[in-house]
């Protein structure tokens, strides 16, 4: 059963891989998913009178000023060329017509095409000529009409932004002495759910046990808010769900785990949800520490049974009756309340706003008033709960999602933000959560059953260990297989139905399945999050540092066309004692289709050590164990000196240094352009020079360059440059 609805965030998309570069195909016979037509002139896109590939093309008619608009998510431009394209006049030809980039909306740089021929023409237009290079956000471009005359048709095909190289090797770099950060022991929590007629079998603790699970959330999503905990049921049914809370309770204490608990906001009172407490932790000394009072409380879709549904001020109050009704019965327990990610995000009633006091404007969004009256009450929550969910259905693009977890940070620093305006130094004591993640917001479709889904929750778990978020859920254990939503052939995968589950009712493995496993052999509690970096944005890389001081490192290659050559770098890791990887991708998602071969990850040991190769699968996720000799003590290298900076070109500015060192394992380069450094690339030792490219013509730079081994850093040395016109 499908018990799921909830809201989407906001995204910022990447660009596709191919087996030579990086490219986004716009159109070949259709629109590739993500491109919408947004156009002002007549657009045909099955036209067939003039094709200059496949079967179709785009006929276009123009009035005066009329274009072609083709629209998209925010780009990011840095691994993308420019744009190329074919174009035919048609019956007659001598069409003006104009290019222009979008960014934001915003018009950039006009290219005039040359007049038009009877035949077919490839068009090249680079990011320097659009105005676009190394932005995040473009999203879009148009061919308009510049003669100010009607067009006749006129026929577009085959559009694709062109991709950079790929480097041979890619080189994925840890950064040691980063980082700051423990993998927080409610990093690797599961959504359970009343619904789970398996989940009280054999099969589901040696499942949570095999994923490392330390947190699971009942009673399920919207469910929360019509369940009632001594009967099982919803509202006024005659009838109880599968699964009960001492049932719940017996698996998760079984395997070690601890709980959050939703208690029912939407039909239910403070008096229930104490009565909760008092059963699970006096009664039954379960012990849960962690519970939220509703779920989703600000959205239309969840059941609430208040004179003003889903209004922030009734919520806050409630809530706190809530929090102090619970807290009575067990003062140790940590309570959470339902926050949306933006402060105007569900103004749901126009009378009701607060002062932003930092800013002084008037927000009319759900989680400024929640805030501000639960601080004018006095009853501050322990955490806020923020769920993400990174598409909405029927609009799902692998590529899309495969970028769209590098968006993890910038909700952590808006919910900050807004903690920090509305309850001021009290926000010190607030933690972030996240109880239920996956990639769409309703109806799944097949992209949730497919590798792609197992991809993303990797990454995804890698981005959220950058953040200060300190809980998280994966939305869920079982769910149920739901026929008729987004099955498009533009997405990967074979399962020709949609499941949030990470195993169906039958207990049959999804990729994401696998992928929980991948992700505890990746991580553990109490592991240092340290900086990676990968030079190439298809192959994301991310490390922590055991407290043996041995390394752990997951490496996700998102090309689904081509395995990709990497270089690991470790700079000033111990010695080597021996390394083990494992590995899940497309060679075992194709044993599960075809019945033939093994299923489960792969894995085995292979020569390791501060710098080391491997060729990572197409569409896969890697695990590198690297297990090290205990450090010695190594000093400090030296600084180098004699740092000199030129400018090549309008955007580069190449650094040359003298290596004074005799013991450093790589430098590192800086930048700032007057504010903080920021780190721009890691290279190997013994190097005396290194170019900086994709600068901001005619800008000051200040650039540093520092030895490293595992001592730590040396002294800077620091210059400044002013990049050409």
């Amino acid at each position: 059963m499908n018990y799921r609805k909830t809201i989407a965030a906001a995204l910022v998309l990447g660009i596709v891989g191919t087996a030579a570069a990086q490219t986004e195909t716009v159109y070949t016979d259709s629109f590739n998913a993500g491109w919408d037509n947004w156009s002002w002139a007549t657009v045909n896109p099955s036209a067939t009178a003039f094709v200059h590939s496949g079967a179709k093309s785009i006929g276009v008619t123009a009035s005066p000023w009329s274009a072609i608009y083709l629209h998209h998510t925010a780009l990011d431009t840095s691994m993308i060329t420019g744009i190329s394209f074919w174009i035919h006049g048609g019956t007659t030809g001598g069409q003006l017509l104009q290019f222009q980039a979008t960014r934001n909306g915003g018009s950039q740089t006009v290219v005039p095409l040359s007049p038009l021929t009877i035949g077919w023409q490839k068009v090249t237009i680079t990011l320097d000529q659009m105005g676009v290079a190394g932005v995040n956000d473009l999203d879009g471009f148009w061919i308009q009409d510049r003669s100010g005359k009607t067009q006749p048709t006129w026929y577009l095909d085959d559009v694709q932004w062109d991709g950079k190289p790929i480097p041979n090797p890619i080189h994925l770099t840890v950064t040691p002495g980063t980082g700051g950060r423990r993998v927080d022991a409610r990093s690797f929590g599961l959504n359970a759910a009343a619904w789970d007629q398996l989940f009280d079998t054999a099969s589901t603790p040696a499942f949570l046990k095999g994923f490392g699970t330390t947190l699971l959330r009942f009673p399920g999503g919207s469910l929360s808010d019509e369940y009632h905990w001594k009967t099982g049921a919803s509202n006024n049914n005659n009838w109880s769900w599968a699964l009960g809370f001492d049932a719940f309770a017996a698996n998760a204490k079984a395997i070690g785990a601890d709980a959050i608990v939703t208690v029912n906001y939407g039909t239910g009172t403070p008096e229930e949800a104490a009565d909760w407490v008092r059963y699970s932790n006096v009664t039954k000394k379960y012990g849960f520490k962690h519970w939220e009072v509703g779920n989703e409380c600000y959205g239309d879709w969840e059941t609430d049974g208040q004179n003003r549904p889903h209004d922030p001020v009734t919520y806050a109050n409630r809530a706190a009756d809530y929090i102090r009704a619970m807290k009575a019965v067990d003062p140790t327990i940590k309570i959470g309340v339902v926050a949306a990610s933006w402060d105007n995000e569900y103004q749901n009633y126009s009378d009701e706003s607060v002062i932003n006091p930092r800013t002084g404007n008037t927000v009319h969004g759900w989680t400024p008033i929640v805030l501000t009256r639960m601080k004018q009450l006095g009853v501050i929550p322990d955490f806020v709960v923020h769920h993400r969910y990174d598409q909405l259905p029927y609009q799902e693009s692998d590529a899309f999602v495969l970028k769209s977890s590098k968006s993890w940070a910038d909700d952590a620093a808006r919910l900050r933000e807004m903690l920090n305006d509305y309850l001021g130094a009290d926000a010190a004591n607030v933690e972030l959560t996240c109880t239920e993640n996956n990639s769409v917001t309703s109806n799944p479709g097949k992209q949730t059953t497919s590798l792609v889904n197992a991809l993303f929750m990797c990454d995804s778990f890698g981005q959220f260990l950058k953040t200060e978020f300190n809980m998280l859920c994966w939305w869920d254990l079982r769910n149920g297989p739901l026929q008729g939503t987004n099955m498009n052939a533009n997405l990967y995968g074979w399962r020709m139905y949609g499941d949030y589950g990470v195993v169906s009712p039958n207990d049959d493995r999804y990729p994401s399945f696998f992928a929980m496993q991948m992700l505890s052999k990746f991580a553990k509690p109490g592991d240092l999050v340290v900086d990676m970096s990968s030079e190439y944005s298809l192959v994301s890389a991310y490390a922590v540092k055991r407290p043996d001081n041995s390394y752990s490192v997951m490496v996700i290659n998102k090309s689904r066309d081509k395995s990709l050559p990497g270089e690991i770098q470790i700079p000033g890791a111990p010695s080597v004692l021996s390394g083990r990887y494992y590995s899940f991708g497309i060679t075992q998602d194709e044993a599960a289709r075809t019945g033939t071969g093994p299923t489960d990850i792969i894995a085995g040991k292979m020569a390791m050590g501060p710098d080391f190769t491997y060729t990572f699968p197409r569409y896969s996720v890697t695990v590198f164990n690297i297990t090290t000799a205990p450090p010695t003590d190594v000093p400090y290298p030296a600084a180098p000196t004699s740092l000199v900076a030129t400018t090549p070109a309008s955007n580069q500015i190449k650094l040359t240094w003298a290596d004074n060192a005799k013991n450093e394992d790589a430098y590192r380069i800086e930048i700032s352009t007057g504010g903080s450094f920021t780190q721009y690339a890691t290279v190997r030792a013994n190097t005396t020079t290194f170019t900086l490219t994709n600068l901001t013509p005619n800008t000051t730079y200040t650039l540093r360059v520092s030895a490293l081994n595992s001592a730590g850093y040396s002294a800077p040395a620091s210059v400044q440059a002013k990049t050409l016109p």
